[in-house]
């Protein structure tokens, strides 16, 4: 899978839907939150949640990052009483 293809930019992770980081080398898309790899075979990336096998080594060297936005703050809405 090319780096640059757009697919990568709404691609997420099949258990906590965030973004993955692309391992060229390994052929896989990673999520570094539950250190879990997703294969790309023939270059499809292989989002079943069964698909994922848990991540043995360091983050990729290779990646591509997909920043999330930061959602509102768990103390939202509290008052200091």
């Amino acid at each position: 899978m090319n780096p640059d293809n757009p697919l990568l930019k709404i691609l997420a992770c099949p258990l906590d839907k965030g973004p993955l980081i692309l391992d060229e080398i390994g052929g896989a898309l990673y999520n570094p939150r539950l250190r879990r790899r997703y294969p790309i075979v023939d270059g499809i990336p292989q989002l079943l949640p069964s698909s994922g096998v848990p991540a043995v080594d360091e983050e990729p060297a290779v990646e591509n990052r997909h920043e999330v936005s930061a959602g509102p703050s768990d103390s939202a809405g509290r008052d200091g009483a």
